[in-house]
């Protein structure tokens, strides 16, 4: 019985992965208002009743797209942040900084696909919300640990410097996303570290 059960788990998992890589190629080529749920079945090569056990809608199959790209932009965010002086942040910040700006470019394709998305679907929008505050309430304590070690100024509030500092990142991240720029990561990296940072820390 179980071995059954586990047979069909690792087929359901299976199909799962299928239609979530074919909505990924529909979604590229035909960006989000064009793409149909209907093209991505048909891409994966599997039956209307199926893939409706696993996924409502295109909305659905986004959003599980949108938390597998937004998952490696917060391992950024998860690096170990414990400085002891104010280069040490410095350091780390910009690495940060590069490493986001860096995976914006590499992502570009999804990201434009997430942003067409973002502005006209409240479910999507609501869902890019819930990840920025996932991001701005890292950064807050990183912010908070910052200013417990008399690193940074104690008079500011770290959560309106972690949404400052997010929002700054998110901005160039969608001009990076659009090519709206001449200015490359690291300059870009550079200059946002050293302005924050000077900003910040004592």
């Amino acid at each position: 019985m179980k071995q059954k059960e586990d047979k069909r788990h690792l087929r359901s998992a299976k199909t799962r992965k299928k239609l979530l890589e074919a909505a990924m190629e529909v979604f590229l080529q035909e960006g989000f208002q064009k793409a149909t749920i209907s093209q991505m079945i048909k891409k994966a090569n599997i039956g209307y009743g199926t893939a409706y056990v696993h996924f409502e809608g295109k909305e659905d199959l986004l959003i599980v797209l949108m938390e597998d790209v937004m998952d490696r932009f917060y391992e950024i965010a998860e690096i170990s942040f414990l400085p002891q002086s104010k280069p040490e942040a410095e350091k780390i910040i910009k690495h940060q900084a590069k490493s986001f700006l860096l995976l914006a470019e590499a992502e570009r394709g999804m990201l434009r696909v997430f942003e067409q998305a973002i502005g006209v679907s409240s479910l999507i929008s609501d869902k890019w919300k819930t990840i920025r505050e996932k991001f701005i309430h890292r950064i807050s304590d990183d912010v908070a640990y910052a200013q417990q070690k008399g690193l940074a100024r104690s008079e500011l509030n770290h959560e309106l410097i972690a949404r400052g500092w997010f929002f700054m990142n998110e901005m160039y991240l969608w001009e990076i996303v659009r090519n709206e720029h001449p200015y490359s990561v690291e300059e870009i990296a550079n200059s946002i570290t050293v302005l924050y940072v000077n900003g910040l820390y004592i």
